[in-house]
């Protein structure tokens, strides 16, 4: 065959760089995730959103009205820059254990060239009020004194969904409490974390996921499927957590 040479250094090319990759992928990353062929395919657009973590920069980046992910070992940019790159892999369902999140479809490439503003440092995505920031520390934990919230109307308090277990699971229940955690868009959704004083250490605190959006310290007044023993995997077990809930802030 006359291109048979040709062929032959392609698909060189190609394990070369399929196997640097699994050598360097980050190593606080769970697992390898399931692979595809190098693309040969040309991609540009413009930064939506970008990240740093685990040596890498995760960028969200919108071609031809779509937008996707891609990462590479860490470079500087911005949102609105325009970015170029090519020779990337594939790989679907992957998973950041430091960023503690799940990407349906991520392109991994070598280098990314940057046609946008130079020297400026890479921007951190917005993140809502009262998110803890990547990279920084916890803030500060909120106590809420027993008998200071009013237990809801024909509701419960967050002790009485720990306890009540057998007349309570399964069933939409209707809680007040102050916001003491707010983490967006894990797994598609809001995780809020409430108290309202009462229960015990490893009873006081419940969960809640919503797709609605609230601050830290918020007196919230929240309504939904409540389930027990929940898990979601990765060693992610709730024993009490109230799902898809609607909630009022006060």
């Amino acid at each position: 065959m006359k291109n048979k040479p040709t062929i032959i250094l392609i698909m060189g090319l190609a394990a070369f760089i399929f196997y640097t990759w699994q050598v360097s992928l980050p190593a606080a990353e769970e697992k390898k995730p399931v692979h595809s062929l190098l693309e040969a395919k040309t991609h540009k657009g413009k930064v939506t959103a970008t990240m740093d973590s685990g040596g890498y920069t995760y960028i969200e980046f919108e071609e031809k009205g779509k937008k996707h992910w891609a990462a590479a070992p860490k470079f500087m940019v911005s949102v609105g820059d325009t970015i170029k790159f090519s020779k990337a892999m594939p790989m679907n369902n992957f998973h950041s254990r430091t960023l503690n999140r799940t990407f349906e479809s991520i392109l991994f490439v070598a280098g990314i060239k940057v046609t946008g503003a130079k020297g400026t440092p890479a921007a951190q995505p917005v993140l809502p009020k009262g998110h803890v920031a990547i990279g920084k520390k916890t803030p500060p934990k909120i106590t809420v004194k027993a008998g200071s919230i009013k237990k809801a109307e024909n509701g419960y308090t967050v002790a009485e969904c720990y306890s009540m277990k057998d007349s309570l699971e399964g069933k939409i229940v209707t809680v007040r409490g102050k916001v003491v955690k707010f983490t967006a868009k894990i797994m598609g959704k809001n995780w809020i974390h409430i108290r309202d004083g009462t229960g015990n250490q490893g009873s006081d605190d419940l969960t809640v996921t919503s797709t609605d959006t609230v601050n830290v310290g918020d007196l919230v007044l929240v309504s939904g499927n409540i389930a027990y023993n929940r898990n979601f995997g990765a060693g992610y077990v709730y024993p009490v957590i109230i799902e898809d809930a609607s909630i009022i802030v006060e």
